[in-house]
């Protein structure tokens, strides 16, 4: 026997109720995003280095440590794409889809990213990305917000804390920069290896450190907010404006800078407590620099991912996805006869209820053993029918999850029948 192979570290089949709860989760932020006018694209999973390399920033994690990066056959160098935001860009970029014109887009699937597995923390991990392109306004980054407000609401979520900054311009944040690395420097031997090197080439990222030892020292570090130019605070009042207008709390956190060099203005992250230490299940912000960073014209944007694993990590927690399978009907064809027949009432059933779970046994059996599946299926009838059914153009209608009586009906006054056992909502 050849040896088994297995899936490579951090790289998760994904299967059963974890599943279920991935197509609940990507099917309700579909919907709610629907709500708001968004529209799909889908991206590839492999681009060119040079792509992440000019958005997220070459001194960034991603860039130095995490990227799957190789060579095609060609010698070009390309890349499994860590974040969806770059081809995102790129894709509006390259087919003029920002000329002029307003650009409301979703799209979701898996991402790549080397690093250390732990819980919420996967080598291939999968996002849902939201990305407007042509808004400038306050509004539009609000708007963000509160439709993330909502998908927690249509979820079942609670106690998601919603932290809010502002990084203001390039100008400011640049300045703000040499005020911080003048800081810094002052306390050297406080800071940990990482940050050391971060001093040097991207020194806010260590305002969002977790090591503990330096909390202290980051709590007293001066702060982005208070350099900001009068543009940029302006338009995080307005933000926090319509937030107050719709009634959502959130927690302006001055050391929110999040991981990549592209953003601009505001920022944001919904953060748990109940994931450990991976805590953030949705993030994002403004990146109005980053089209023409990337080869387009200047065209302002915004938006935000939310990691699919990590949200379906609270939604399992708290039971909070539905049943996925169970069947409402089960058909039970036993016989030579039966299993042709079988197959055309389930049929005929589905086109007059499309709603209705409607599961036939396959590969025949008894009687005793297909009243088995029935009842694993977690059907509320079972649709019997033997040779003497069949040859009077009948079936027996069983409940199986309720008192009652069998009920012998025809075929031709069967879905007539079913109106009356199932809400308006099956039909």
């Amino acid at each position: 026997m050849a040896n088994q192979i297995s899936a490579i570290r951090g790289m998760n089949d994904i299967y059963g109720a974890d599943a279920n709860a991935f197509d609940y989760l990507i099917k309700t932020a579909e919907k709610t995003l629907q709500q708001y006018g968004f529209n799909s694209i889908r991206l590839p999973i492999v681009e060119k280095t040079e792509l992440f390399a000019r958005s997220i920033g070459e001194v960034t994690d991603i860039v130095e440590k995490e990227m799957y990066t190789f060579s095609d056959r060609n010698g070009e160098s390309l890349t499994l794409r860590p974040e969806g935001t770059a081809g995102c860009v790129r894709a509006i970029v390259q087919n003029g889809l920002a000329h002029n014109q307003i650009q409301k887009l979703y799209y979701t699937g898996p991402m790549f990213r080397y690093e250390r597995p732990q819980k919420g923390r996967y080598r291939q991990f999968h996002q849902f990305g939201v990305e407007v392109f042509g808004l400038a306004s306050a509004d539009v980054d609000a708007e963000l917000i509160v439709l993330t407000a909502r998908l927690w609401e249509q979820l079942g979520l609670e106690n998601l804390e919603l932290q809010i900054n502002s990084l203001g311009s390039q100008e400011a944040r640049e300045n703000y920069r040499n005020t911080l690395v003048s800081y810094l420097s002052q306390h050297k031997d406080k800071l940990d290896e990482d940050s050391l090197r971060r001093l040097e080439t991207n020194p806010l990222r260590i305002l969002d450190t977790k090591n503990p030892d330096m909390k202290t020292l980051v709590d007293g570090a001066p702060k982005l907010i208070d350099h900001l130019d009068d543009e940029s605070k302006a338009h995080f009042e307005t933000v926090k404006s319509h937030l107050d207008d719709i009634g959502i709390a959130y927690v302006v956190n001055p050391n929110l800078v999040r991981g990549l060099d592209y953003y601009n203005r505001t920022v944001f992250e919904w953060v748990t407590t109940e994931l450990g230490a991976q805590g953030t299940v949705c993030a994002g912000g403004r990146y109005d620099g980053l089209v023409e960073q990337i080869g387009g014209k200047s065209v302002p944007a915004v938006g935000f991912a939310m990691g699919i694993e990590r949200l379906v990590a609270l939604l399992m927690d708290k039971e909070l996805v539905p049943v996925v399978g169970e069947a409402d009907l089960f058909i039970v064809a036993a016989g030579e006869k039966a299993s042709r027949p079988g197959l055309v009432i389930s049929e005929m059933i589905r086109d007059a209820f499309p709603a209705l779970n409607v599961q036939m046994n396959c590969g025949g059996g008894s009687f005793k053993s297909q009243f088995k599946k029935a009842d694993k299926s977690g059907a509320s009838y079972a649709i019997v029918m033997g040779e003497q059914e069949i040859d009077e153009q009948v079936v027996a209608v069983k409940p199986l999850r309720s008192e009652g009586e069998q009920q012998i009906i025809k075929w031709t006054e069967l879905t007539t029948y079913l109106r009356t056992l199932f809400t308006d909502s099956k039909h």
